[in-house]
């Protein structure tokens, strides 16, 4: 009889052993977030994270990850200060790095893909590219096994990670996939970046097109979404990402806080028109982007310190030597119609009556555009 027990004992513990295992399709519902956002942090495919996670791991089931948060099977190397666990690998009693949460193991791994010249061909890769990801990894010796691209192939494919590569390669709004943290989030250098408002009648055509290149004032760019990786754009277009930073006047790398155009090169120091009129929200620097010119050379045709936020309907200089200085009270406050806006929410807008907009406009009807510049106010 008391064998009998014993051996139900362990039968039941067994069982409720096996019944404890992750599956893959619980890991990778797990740590997809850490993967989407690595990649727009630093430009890893997400696919091949979960991919290489799942097989590392055994589905977050192995003896490592399990003491060490170690997702990767990252070894100590030389330059490793963190706390270790010693693991049977290749050899017996191998260092391994050891992680306080499964994130900083991502986080880790991301930095050491891309900190080491090994693996720097990659990231000239299309990022939806698994198959050369995978086979590319192999060729840089992150490991051994001969078939080491084939299981990361397979995984992708047997678990469509591929949409997770996808969410990270075309963000719309926030899509909660990614968590954004302090060190990721973009510092703009004396202005606030990118658009709160944006009534530009050609940007609502760009935000199906990401990405997609264009020019303005004679300098290369993209108009990219909120959460697009600036490394990601700077890879796709094989600029430097210092000098692509140091082209939009950002202080750091990270993920876009708001949608806005990125220069690929050097901008103008005077813009292609003569001014530019102000619109509802716009910072110096939506401005400066916007009309593809430096910003400190805008701010100097305005004898402006950046301080604030220009005040909509006025009139801001782009090139130098004209007689009158935008700071000025201006005659006229005008404002440039936006698509779909009409006379009488535009006398809303500012509290004068659509028959005062007629008078001052020279409107014979109450038809008008997008675009039309309309006085609006003395």
């Amino acid at each position: 009889m008391r064998n009998l027990l014993i051996i139900g004992f362990i039968l039941c513990t067994s069982l409720s052993t096996f019944a404890q295992r992750m599956t893959p399709e619980q890991y990778v519902n797990q740590y997809k977030d850490y993967a989407i956002s690595e990649m727009k942090r630093v430009g890893v495919p997400a696919a091949i994270t979960l991919a290489q996670g799942i097989l590392e791991t055994e589905s977050g089931n192995s003896d490592l990850v399990k003491r060490s948060n170690n997702h990767f099977g990252i070894k100590c190397k030389n330059t490793w200060t963190g706390n270790v666990v010693y693991h049977d690998d290749d050899e017996s009693g191998e260092c391994f790095r050891a992680y306080p949460s499964a994130e900083e193991s991502f986080r880790d791994h991301s930095n050491f893909l891309r900190g080491s010249s090994r693996y720097g061909f990659l990231f000239s890769l299309d990022a939806a590219d698994y198959k050369g990801w995978a086979r590319g990894l192999k060729k840089a010796g992150y490991a051994t096994n001969p078939k080491y691209p084939d299981i990361l192939i397979r995984n992708i494919e047997q678990y469509n990670l591929q949409q997770y590569t996808l969410a990270g390669l075309n963000p719309v709004g926030d899509t909660g996939l990614a968590k954004e943290t302090g060190r990721d989030t973009m510092m703009v250098a004396r202005t606030e970046t990118a658009f709160s408002t944006d009534t530009d009648s050609n940007t609502s055509s760009l935000v199906d097109q990401p990405l997609k290149l264009l020019t303005i004032n004679g300098s290369k760019c993209v108009y990219a979404a909120k959460g697009t990786s600036l490394l990601l754009i700077a890879t796709r277009n094989q600029v430097n990402l210092g000098k692509m930073l140091a082209y939009n006047e950002l202080a750091e790398d990270g993920v876009l806080g708001k949608a806005q155009y990125v220069f690929l090169e050097k901008k103008s120091r005077t813009g292609e028109r003569e001014d530019h009129l102000v619109q509802p929200g716009e910072s110096y620097y939506d401005i400066a982007q916007k009309n593809g010119i430096q910003l400190q050379y805008l701010l100097d045709y305005n004898k402006l310190d950046g301080e604030g936020r220009p005040e909509a309907g006025t009139s801001l200089l782009l090139r130098p030597g004209k007689a009158e200085a935008s700071s000025g009270s201006p005659k006229w406050r005008y404002y440039e119609v936006a698509p779909r806006e009409g006379l009488f929410s535009i006398a809303k807008k500012f509290n004068v009556s659509v028959q005062q907009l007629r008078q001052w406009n020279q409107l014979d009807a109450d038809e008008i555009k997008a675009g039309q510049k309309l006085i609006v106010a003395k």
